[in-house]
């Protein structure tokens, strides 16, 4: 469970009921690119206050393992990355690079500031720290590892251990000298991998699974499918047998990934690079025992009924009852303004720059160039889209080159002296996962957004662009008169729209008697916001069809 995918105000109620459930330790991820957006920016308050989370952890009963990366995956923007670290010359992250491990460095004693009195050497929850995250699926460079294993022994006086893949050439790669080495996944193999392939004794211990799933991630695309175990009497047997030979038969631990998924707030969603560009939804409910909202589930039950089975008697505390969410009548929406009208700040310069080079890390960002001559053919917007180009002219529309496949269409255009082309580049999410056991490029190393090399018409490269960064954190500019007709549907470029819904708040004490879901059933492709907080994205073309709508955003 991953404080920051939560609202903090329901982190006692997650972690209450994670208890009841039968669990005893929590594993948490941190994401380093929440806590240190901007290098030197410390943001360790509201949902980033992990601290804060740990504590309550404890007065629920509740021990914390710690997974601080640097580089954690979870489906995350760059696998949990700052942006910033891009910009940094000679960077290359998870790699044995002076500017990485700099870097690294000091993100790791800034967290252990924030929760050094919570180890258990100090009376506090956190039992023991991962080192990196299933490094082996992606290396095997161990003079890295060893120095991350270094930088958490001199800022933690606690238990280290590894997390990867239940294969040889996993165990092999990602295991470190004098640290405990774990698996995730199947864990018959797994188990079976592990005393075969881990011979030093300062690497054995205690068996556990680190990570075993309670399903999947949701992905978007027509074809995909929202993951989940309800009426699927065959995959909740699979986990009670797994939970049976993990509990029972090898007396182990278990980690359940997740026991609460939440939600990827806002752009923080990452992707996989399969030949094309796969990117996760804004929903984290990964089928788990709790759900996106944070109700339980039948398959909480069947856990919960499992676990009792292996602690002692009268030990697991009662459920806590779920709060019924919110049901919020219909309203209509109405446009307000035009994206193209409220740009903000531009950068000029000769040849695009990339998101990150101006500074962004999230969003869309909009180049625009203007004919200086006749000229025709097929547009390519640097070395390859990255990730979805919407191609403008003067404002119409001609297209869409998008890295979501495998070969995206072409868009052709033509421009007259003075036509203006526009390119609306939306970032989809950075890659947050790549193994070097699969034929796929390694995009994590190449995280860059936006265009990056020149533009090109046919055969001529075109020179002089006008810049506008469109992060979106601020959107006031979108709700301020005057807007457009409220007859303005249909339009050629990106508009916002703007509705308003009533609750009866006085009547309630409970923020989560106002969580609900909601959806935009018209909606081609988007994104919401609610009282100026980014619940993320929409697409029609699913699996995810709503947006959990927290009542602490009400």
């Amino acid at each position: 469970m991953d404080p920051q995918r939560i609202p903090w105000m329901y982190w006692r109620d997650r972690l209450k009921k994670a208890r009841a459930m039968g669990l005893n330790t929590i594993f948490s991820y941190v994401f380093w690119n929440l806590l240190e957006p901007t290098e030197g920016m410390w943001l360790n308050e509201g949902d980033n206050d992990i601290a804060s989370f740990f504590r309550i952890a404890q007065e629920e009963g509740l021990n914390i393992v710690l997974r601080p990366g640097p580089y954690i995956c979870g489906e995350r923007d760059w696998g949990g990355f700052p942006t910033w670290l891009s910009t940094v010359p000679g960077m290359v992250v998870r790699s044995y690079n002076e500017p990485f491990l700099k870097a690294v460095d000091s993100y790791i004693r800034r967290l252990a500031n924030d929760v050094r009195a919570l180890r258990a050497s100090r009376g506090g929850p956190i039992l023991m720290i991962q080192v990196e995250n299933e490094y082996g699926s992606f290396g095997s460079d161990h003079n890295y590892t060893s120095a991350i294993r270094d930088v958490l022994r001199r800022n933690f006086d606690l238990a280290l251990y590894t997390n990867d893949g239940g294969e040889e050439w996993t165990l092999k790669g990602g295991s470190v000298p004098g640290v405990l080495a774990e698996i995730d996944g199947d864990p018959w193999s797994g188990f079976k991998a592990l005393r075969q392939f881990i011979t030093d004794p300062a690497q054995q211990g205690p068996l556990m699974n680190g990570e075993y799933y309670t399903y999947a991630p949701d992905r978007w695309g027509s074809t995909n499918q929202h993951y989940t175990s309800n009426g699927r009497s065959d995959v909740v047997k699979s986990f009670v047998k797994a939970l049976d030979y993990i509990l029972g038969t090898e007396s182990a631990s278990i980690s359940l990934y997740m026991v609460h998924g939440a939600t990827n707030f806002g752009f923080s969603n990452g992707a996989l690079w399969l030949d094309k560009t796969v990117a996760f939804t804004s929903s984290y409910d990964y089928g788990s025992p709790m759900d996106e909202s944070g109700r339980t589930t039948d398959l909480y039950y069947t856990f919960r009924e499992t676990i009792q089975k292996y602690v002692p008697k009268g030990s697991i505390p009662e459920a806590p009852l779920d709060v019924p969410r919110s049901a919020i009548p219909a309203f209509n929406l109405a446009p307000t303004k035009l994206l193209f009208d409220i740009l903000g700040h531009k950068t000029t310069n000769k040849s695009p720059w990339t998101m990150e080079e101006l500074g962004q890390s999230y969003g869309f960002i909009l180049y625009e160039y203007t004919a200086k001559t006749f000229v025709e053919g097929i547009v390519k917007p640097g070395d390859r889209a990255r990730d979805r180009v919407l191609v403008y002219v003067d404002g119409v529309r001609k297209g869409v080159i998008d890295s979501q496949y495998q070969r995206s269409p072409e868009v052709n255009v033509q421009l007259k002296f003075g036509n203006k082309l526009q390119l609306l580049v939306e970032n989809l999410g950075r890659v947050a996962y790549y193994s070097r056991g699969t034929p796929h490029r390694n995009y994590l190393q190449d995280p860059y957004k936006g265009i990056l090399g020149n533009v090109t018409l046919g055969t001529l490269v075109l020179d002089g662009w006008d810049m506008y960064p469109l992060q979106l954190d601020d959107i006031s500019a979108a709700t301020k008169p005057p807007f457009l007709p409220s007859d303005s549907f249909n339009l050629s470029t990106p508009a916002f729209y703007r509705g308003v819904f009533s609750v009866n708040k006085t009547a309630r004490t409970d923020p989560a008697e106002m969580d609900t879901f909601l959806a935009v059933p018209a909606g081609i492709k988007g994104n919401v916001w609610v009282n100026g907080f980014h619940l993320g994205r929409y697409w029609r073309v699913g699996p995810q069809q709503s947006l959990y709508l927290p009542g602490t955003v009400i």
